[in-house]
């Protein structure tokens, strides 16, 4: 993705049809069945990482969202973590580095994020480790943890200084916020 030829804008800024547009083009109409769709069901999209790219003629080409999910603990605790995906091009648009340029937006967001915060939560997604770990994304730490429908357990990725810390085992889901 050439700076001079395209631009990144905050996801929020686009039209929710032209979104799943994309999406639908980038995945097929029938990606609601797909087992992220599951882990991150009735959450929205976290506005500060999600963005779309725009082509040189300013048309919609891209988006990545990102979202708030949980893992659950067998002892029924609940740890935050970030879903990234979809990352989506539109397929005559794919190869031309905007999904590179979305990652790194996102990556860059997430980065600013945390020095405000002090603290960064760790990502996760479904993907090729060939291509997502350029970023970071490993199967190391995911090897217990599970996903509400089917999926490659080599696929289930997650980068971030916290991995450390987080459990061996446990099932990803919507982030169900703590009763007061």
């Amino acid at each position: 993705m050439s700076p001079k030829t395209a631009s990144l804008i905050p996801l929020a800024a686009c039209d929710p049809a032209m979104v799943e547009a994309v999406l639908d083009r980038a995945f097929g109409p029938d990606r609601h069945a797909r087992t992220a769709y599951r882990i991150r069901a009735g959450m929205a999209p976290l506005d500060a990482l999600s963005f779309a790219a725009l082509d040189e003629d300013d048309l919609l080409v891209g988006t990545i969202q990102c979202w708030p999910i949980g893992l659950l603990t067998q002892e029924g605790r609940q740890v935050p973590l970030v879903m990234v995906g979809p990352v989506a091009v539109v397929p005559e648009r794919q190869g031309e580095g905007f999904g590179i340029g979305l990652m790194s937006a996102m990556i860059e967001a997430d980065a600013r994020l945390a020095e405000e915060r002090g603290a960064s939560l760790p990502q996760v997604l479904i993907g090729d480790a060939a291509y997502y770990g350029r970023w970071g994304f490993t199967n190391a730490a995911t090897k217990g943890w599970r996903c509400p429908g089917p999926y490659e357990q080599d696929r289930l990725l997650a980068r971030g200084a916290a991995l450390s810390a987080m459990p061996a085992e446990g099932m990803l889901g919507p982030w169900v916020t703590p009763a007061a």
